[in-house]
């Protein structure tokens, strides 16, 4: 027996010794040749699989009469009504439950079944597709119609069920009904793959015509690039090289200044380079040259490049485009140094050969060109010369210094008691943000304020400091907005709204309040939304004005309701109206009438005083009913 030494009381007076688990000693594998016989994993698997036992399936049940198979059907509908009814939104349910039906050959109630699906969820465009799937795999063919009609008129943006509609009738051979959905379709403006599968199905029965008018009705729903290439190239695979030739023409009338204007031209040029003729190509390159911002015209200048080695020097014409436009931009700028436009047309083709001291030079000769009055008109276009230039040292060059420079010196030509322009100041200190100067931002902003405040400053600068959290600026500013334009109930509705999102409901109640009793507000309605005073205003000055003061009191019980339990409710529902629909005559230039429906508000006080006139009439009614019984007496 163990000694009381070595025993543990909490394993039952035992020696740890004699709770230690034991491994049996690994055997030592004396012989380690080979087997004769070797097994491979396959065969291991394969024993395993013909030992493994057979899995227990429930046994068929074999239906011999009717009285067993209503009973089985019962069951079944029983056990798919109960699914429906815990999860009514899986359309999952709702289609077992359907295809169960229809392998009993019950069509009616499958049919059914589909009905109940569609009517509680008729968006979802699956349960469409299963439902004509079934009315067309048991070749109910009016069926499918009337389906796929009811889901194009219901669905009309699902391209799936209009594909699915329009197969099905070409499939029956109904070219003409296919022709007609397709028409329904376009009818929506559908995308642009829409419109190539109704030209591609007239293409199949060889209607180049209406394959064509097509194409023109394309172009004018999708105005695109992509468009007028795939009519081009239409034409083109046609033998049609004078219609080809007029699309692109049109496409660069319209299209001249889109985004993707490159695209057409480096494919109007490749047409005419295929149709061998080298000057319409060399002509439509230098007009994209010419048209086309340098910027977006790099692809378009390497299409040239190689055009121009396969016909002509590539040298002599690259300083023959870039001379003869320096010349020109020269000229114009010596005539008239005043005209801004050609400043602007002359950097950016300095910028597309990329020297930056011609670049800087062009820049310094063009803002040099003060205009000549002090009038805001005459600097409109003159300070973008200043803006571009500022840009291009920040993003081009690179050069922060440089760059700080040329917003301080255009800042302080402004003549900023005259006039100001709220964008030079936001691009500073925008730029100063860039630069993780928020220092140098705030003290621009608040010169701005000082120098020239305006609308845009206060709205940028107030955007600036919510979003770094600091409230106590916020509200500063909007108090220097405020004695800047009292009037402004853009700034004292944005104000409240403010402290409202701070949970200070009585700061919001007193700036609305200091609001209204300004003398002269610009757009009174912001404000008088929420009191009571503007339904007082609508009720005895304006009277007829009943769909404004409905808005007025919904945006009000709207605000009390946001306000919690800080709001008061009851006192806006009971001034609520009650919404009444009244039909009125119209005279028609023929001389007959119609009536047209409207909706007629009747308010609390309305609908006593309409009370008071229903007992009067009733009143003068039996009156005349008494007199007119006395006279039948005598």
């Amino acid at each position: 027996m163990a000694s009381g030494k070595d025993s543990d009381r909490t394993l039952g007076y035992m020696t740890r010794k004699d709770t230690e688990v034991k491994l049996p000693r690994p055997t030592r594998v004396k012989n380690k040749t080979p087997a004769p016989v070797q097994i491979t994993a396959e065969q291991i698997l394969r024993e395993a699989r013909e030992r493994q036992e057979a899995e227990i399936r429930p046994p068929k049940q074999k239906i011999t009469d009717s009285t067993e198979l209503s009973d089985y059907r019962l069951r079944r509908r029983k056990e798919f009504e109960d699914k429906i009814r815990r999860a009514r939104w899986n359309i999952q349910v709702w289609m077992k439950y359907a295809q169960w039906e229809e392998s009993q050959k019950d069509y009616a109630r499958a049919r059914s079944v589909w009905e109940r699906a569609i009517e509680g969820d008729y968006r979802n465009h699956t349960l469409w597709l299963k439902y004509a799937e079934f009315e067309m795999k048991n070749k109910f063919v009016n069926s499918a119609r009337n389906v796929w009609d009811r889901a194009v008129t219901l669905l009309p943006r699902v391209d799936q069920l209009w594909y699915k509609y329009i197969h099905m009738e070409e499939i029956l051979g109904n070219i003409a009904g296919a022709r007609q959905i397709f028409e329904r379709w376009m009818q929506w403006s559908p995308d642009q793959q829409g419109w190539l599968s109704f030209i591609k199905f007239e293409l199949r029965y060889n209607e180049i015509e209406r394959a064509r008018s097509i194409y023109e009705r394309f172009v004018l729903c999708h105005p695109k690039v992509s468009a007028y290439i795939r009519f081009a190239k239409f034409e083109m695979k046609g033998g049609e090289v004078a219609r080809a030739r007029h699309v692109y023409e049109r496409a660069t009338e319209k299209l001249a200044d889109d985004e993707e204007a490159e695209t057409l031209f480096v494919a109007f040029a490749e047409f005419e380079e295929r149709c061998k003729e080298p000057e319409r190509a060399r002509f439509i390159y230098k007009f994209a040259l010419d048209h086309i911002p340098k910027g977006r015209a790099e692809d378009l200048y390497k299409k040239f490049v190689a055009f121009e080695k396969q016909y002509g020097d590539r040298e002599g014409i690259e300083d023959a485009i870039v001379g003869k436009r320096r010349f020109q931009y020269e000229d114009e700028v010596r005539k008239n140094p005043l005209n801004y436009d050609s400043w602007f047309d002359y950097v950016r083709l300095e910028e597309t050969v990329g020297n930056k001291d011609r670049i800087r030079e062009i820049y310094e000769r063009a803002i040099a060109n003060i205009p000549p009055a002090e009038e805001k008109r005459y600097w409109q276009r003159y300070i973008y010369l200043w803006i571009n230039y500022a840009l291009y040292e920040e993003i081009e060059t690179e050069d922060v210094e440089r760059t700080r420079d040329v917003y301080r010196e255009c800042l302080k030509l402004i003549p900023h008691s005259k006039f100001s322009f709220a964008k030079i100041w936001l691009l500073a200190a925008q730029f100063e943000i860039r630069q993780l100067n928020l220092a140098g931002a705030r003290q621009i902003l608040g010169n701005a304020i000082g120098k020239a405040p305006k609308d845009k400053i206060f709205k940028k600068y107030i955007e600036i400091e919510l979003q770094l959290g600091n409230i106590d600026r916020c509200r500063k500013l909007y108090e220097r907005y405020l004695e800047w334009s009292p009037e402004n109930c853009y700034a004292w509705s944005k104000y409240a709204e403010l402290e409202r999102s701070l949970a200070e409901t009585e700061r919001a109640r007193a700036i609305f309040e200091l609001a209204i009793s300004q003398p002269a507000l610009d757009m009174p309605e912001l404000l008088w939304k929420i009191f009571e005073r503007a339904n007082s205003y609508y009720k005895d000055s304006a009277p007829e004005l009943k769909e404004e003061r409905a808005t007025l009191l919904e945006d009000w019980l709207n605000m009390e309701t946001n306000f919690g339990n800080l709001g008061d409710v009851s006192v806006v529902q009971s001034k609520l109206p009650k919404k009444l629909k009244k039909r009125k005559p119209i005279t028609r230039e023929d001389g007959s009438t119609e009536y047209e429906e409207y909706i007629d508000y009747l308010y609390p006080e309305e609908s006593q005083t309409t009370n008071l006139k229903i007992l009067e009439a009733a009143y003068k009614w039996k009156k005349q009913k008494l007199a007119s019984s006395e006279e039948d007496y005598d």
